[in-house]
């Protein structure tokens, strides 16, 4: 088959040229061949337009227009001075934690602090575990997560730079928080990242993860992040993950989130989206086991011109798993929201439960959210729930708190944030918790007012 090499393909293939004599010579080269595939499908994709189904209200074009470069190891003269002090700004309080620290989505041991883990546990760079040829990293990487019919799967895995490698052997409990601070400087030449991401958890293992991208520097800049996190989850293994993501109201952010797990396992999601111009996360929980527990909770919140998109899809693949998920959204100015949610349970996954829901908050008449949740369910005992709701401030809640003495706009503020709580409750980090609370603050206007009164 002939494959159109468009206008838009051509500084990505070039990317990818000039990368591969690097991987072709370093312990890497084991992973050239998926990378040539991956590169080829991607050329074979092509960009999504919002004819297709899954892209219908999200238009990439600001993404494909723009020749963005891969980001390399030697920071710019253009891009901001990183240092332990410069990120302090992006400290999390009293939340304690191990941090992975990635500038334009590469690893840094020199700012990351990665010590008191197990001895037994593997954590190391995605780009080194390559070099190395890691064992565990080759058996699983890109196991579940299919570059085949996703355009920018097939792109990160093409040009996968760097992230994080955690294994976690069978009944080893990690008790400290890992987090991923990727952190963009955002140089006035428009720069890519692919960092890839892979968590193998073993049997009766445990580990809590947290995903964290800013951007670093004066001003909104422009900078496009494609990311893939792999999670492979074994038997009665508990994992609770949360990301954050607060990137310039310029960048472009492209995510996504592939779960699999194996009998008796746990596994929670938190996805808080507040900053980026476009922003999509591609969700997939398959649930290959007995007696699984998934859930995934997310919160968006856009202002401006900003379009924040969340696609989830839970596979009930085995019978007698439960599979909950809550999606919030609150849109103000001009901004845009989409939620399709899809949960799916074969014909073997009797006894399923499973419950979604997605609400949705318009504070001003020209923002808008477009939600499809989807149910396709080919078992016959299964109880399984769905909804979606979209609308404004409640005028009695409004009328109500102004007759107990607070100002129209503290009110209302006060109205959007219990609309989030329960997204922010569900939430079992506490220093965590407080630190997402003061970043939705910080997103209304009178946030010292409306600290006191929660």
């Amino acid at each position: 088959m002939m494959v159109e090499i468009t206008e838009e393909k051509q500084a990505y293939l070039a990317s990818f040229k000039n990368s591969e004599a690097d991987w072709s010579r370093n312990g890497g080269s084991w992973a050239l061949d998926m990378r040539k595939d991956a590169m080829s499908r991607f050329e074979e994709l092509g960009f999504p337009t919002t004819r297709h189904e899954e892209w219908k209200y999200t238009n990439v074009t600001p993404v494909k227009k723009i020749p963005f470069k891969l980001s390399d190891r030697t920071p710019p003269k253009d891009g901001a001075r990183v240092d332990r002090a410069a990120l302090s700004r992006f400290d999390l309080g009293s939340f304690q934690c191990a941090t992975a620290v990635f500038i334009d989505g590469h690893f840094s041991s020199e700012l990351s602090s990665l010590d008191g883990f197990p001895e037994n546990v593997t954590i190391q760079s995605t780009n080194t575990a390559l070099e190395s040829g890691e064992a565990v990293l080759r058996e699983n990487l890109g196991k579940h997560a299919s570059y085949n019919d996703h355009s920018f799967v097939a792109l990160n895995t093409a040009l996968m730079q760097d992230g994080l490698f955690i294994n976690v052997p069978a009944g080893t409990v990690v008790e400290t928080p890992v987090r991923l601070l990727f952190v963009s400087t955002g140089p006035e030449e428009p720069r890519m990242a692919h960092p890839r991401n892979l968590f193998v958890v073993g049997e009766n293992a445990q580990i809590c993860v947290v995903e964290d991208y800013c951007q670093l520097g004066e001003g909104e800049r422009l900078y496009f992040n494609n990311i893939v996190t792999e999670f492979s989850i074994d038997r009665n293994a508990v994992v609770d993950h949360y990301k954050l993501e607060r990137e310039s109201l310029n960048a472009f952010h492209i995510a996504s989130l592939v779960i699999h797990q194996k009998d008796q396992s746990h596994f929670c999601s938190h996805n808080v989206s507040l900053g980026g111009s476009l922003v999509r996360n591609d969700i997939l929980a398959v649930l290959d086991g007995e007696h699984i527990e998934s859930t995934l909770n997310g919160l968006i919140i856009a202002s401006g011109t900003q379009l924040l998109d969340n696609h989830t899809r839970i596979v009930h693949a085995k019978p007698n798993c439960n599979s909950w998920e809550v999606y919030k959204g609150i849109l103000d100015d001009k901004s845009h929201g989409v939620f399709n949610g899809k949960i799916y349970v074969a014909q073997d996954a009797q006894k399923t439960d499973a419950k979604q829901t997605n609400q949705s908050l318009l504070l001003s008449d020209t923002a808008s959210m477009n939600a499809k949740p989807e149910l396709e369910i080919y078992a016959d005992d299964v109880r399984c729930t769905h909804g979606a709701t979209i609308g404004q401030l409640d005028a009695d809640a409004l009328f109500y708190l102004r007759s107990r003495g607070l100002d129209t706009e503290t009110a209302k503020h006060l109205l959007v944030y219990a609309f989030a709580s329960d997204v922010l409750t569900s939430i079992r980090q506490e220093a965590l918790r407080a630190e997402i609370q003061k970043m939705l603050f910080s997103k209304l206007p009178q946030e010292q007012g409306l600290e006191g009164l929660v």
